[in-house]
């Protein structure tokens, strides 16, 4: 453990004046929107003056499938899904507050009540009221926060590797200190990015080394991670400001809700992990599968935090099953 804090604290340093040599400044708005929309590319503003970027694909007769992605990705994250699952079913992503071509809201407002609300304002704006939920990472966190919140909405839930549930984070520490885990390389970004020191000049150092790390490390170095891929991470990190929006989202994390009453769940759900997952332990997946009564899981070996993009195919599959189960065949 002492070496594992030592290799961080000097990867830290590197970066830090790496950074520092290499600084870059924002990038405008109108050149990340232009590179990063396409034709789907919708927008709308939400009362509190947030301009949303989302997208409402797919077959318009199917079923509704409502994506979320993760901290520091975007709705790209969904287009491999989007492609195979659109021909059956209604796809609805967006970018939440401080994400993707989103960016900064004008309330400032990034913790996870504002990521409910902008979840919602979207199933309203596009006028649906029941369809699956599933976010990925931080996004997972979104749909089973969500669930609770509105279950008259939601008809199951998909979590793919997903922030696991308050009472969880006890259930880990637990079974670390029993065990002698082995530890992966994890994205250095995020655990830099807790820490007060780094976000006082995390906005004046230039990111890309540090997203090239992270995305190898979340994706478990698959060969899906190409420039084009990191250049994405990077230019809507530097999309004017994001940076702000992402150091204001880091300084509110919060690490003490309340226990979740798992009766409230009350749909089926599919829990989808990659077993190599740097990000969030395998271990998660687990807990949910112990924790929720209607729950199938999938763990995919070789894989790592991003099985949508890392292995489309046949995670699009898995979903694909487990929503004939819920409504039928299309």
């Amino acid at each position: 453990m002492k070496i594992i804090k030592i290799t961080v604290a000097t990867i830290a340093v590197i970066l830090l004046f790496t950074g520092i040599l290499l600084f870059k400044g924002e990038l405008s708005k109108e050149e990340v929107d232009a590179k990063y929309t396409d034709e789907t590319s919708q927008f709308f503003t939400m009362e509190n003056g947030a301009r949303i970027h989302f997208r409402d694909e797919g077959n318009r007769a199917g079923p509704a499938v409502v994506l979320v992605h993760g901290s520091n990705a975007s709705l790209h994250t969904w287009e491999p899904w989007v492609k195979i699952l659109g021909e059956s079913y209604r796809i609805i992503t967006m970018d939440l507050p401080a994400h993707g071509l989103t960016g900064a809201v004008p309330d400032k407002r990034y913790g996870s009540q504002a990521q409910l609300r902008t979840l919602d304002a979207v199933v309203r704006h596009v006028g649906i009221d029941k369809f699956t939920l599933g976010g990925n990472s931080m996004g997972g966190g979104v749909t089973w926060r969500y669930t609770l919140a509105h279950p008259e909405k939601v008809e199951a839930m998909l979590l793919i590797d997903s922030s696991g549930l308050p009472q969880f984070r006890q259930q880990l520490e637990a079974k670390a200190n029993q065990l002698d885990q082995e530890t992966k390389e994890a994205p250095v970004f995020f655990s830099l990015m807790r820490k007060p020191w780094f976000r006082t000049i995390a906005k004046y150092i230039d990111p890309y080394w540090m997203t090239k790390q992270g995305v190898n490390s979340a994706y478990n170095y698959s060969p899906v991670v190409t420039e084009e891929l990191i250049q994405r991470y990077y230019e809507l990190a530097l999309r004017d400001g994001s940076r702000d929006a992402t150091l204001s989202r880091f300084g509110t994390y919060n690490i003490t809700e309340d226990p979740v009453d798992i009766a409230r769940f009350s749909v089926p759900a599919l829990i989808m992990w990659g077993r190599e997952d740097s990000v969030i332990s395998v271990d998660v997946a687990e807990l949910f599968d112990d924790a929720l009564e209607q729950s199938s899981l999938v763990i995919y070996d070789n894989v790592g935090h991003i099985p949508m993009e890392e292995i489309p195919d046949r995670s699009a599959e898995d979903v694909s099953q487990f929503l004939v189960d819920i409504y039928g065949a299309n």
